[in-house]
């Protein structure tokens, strides 16, 4: 089970979400249901996919008679988009803050040597925006990541 095909992120507001997401950082997705009422959303990008729902339905999902507990804070899991140049890093973070994104740490020289900053969804999700300068990419924009 050497692989991940789908993250999905529960979120309070699903047309909220679909507005930053889509509207607000130019994701490309694919709305089931109504927009204005969408039952499910996934983005089409490049590698692992995305997708947004209910965090009440996907509580019960998990387990309907005892679904988890939803906790306010940190859960100890970030996003992260791997830019190409500092450029680029400070762009998405242009766009990030003009589509209502909550800035954490602007972005700046890290102790790995990096150049990097974090930024908040509107349901709180953290997303790491980072550059490095021996980063490559393959075919698929995909971080190469060797041993």
């Amino acid at each position: 089970m050497n692989r991940l095909n789908l993250i999905t992120l529960g979120v309070r507001n699903l047309t909220a979400s679909l507005k930053f997401y889509r509207d607000g950082l130019s994701f490309d997705v694919v709305v089931h249901g109504e927009e204005s009422n969408p039952a499910v959303i996934f983005f089409n990008n490049a590698g692992t996919k995305i997708s947004l729902y209910q965090i009440d339905n996907l509580a019960k999902d998990i387990n309907e008679q005892h679904p988890p507990a939803l906790a306010a804070g940190f859960s100890g899991i970030t996003l992260a988009y791997n830019g190409k140049s500092k450029e680029e890093v400070d762009e998405i973070f242009t766009q990030a803050e003009k589509a209502g994104a909550t800035i954490v740490k602007s972005p700046v020289t890290v102790f790995w040597g990096g150049y990097s900053g974090y930024f908040q969804d509107p349901d709180g999700y953290y997303w790491e925006v980072a550059y490095g300068e021996d980063w490559e990419f393959d075919e698929n924009d995909m971080l190469v990541i060797e041993g």
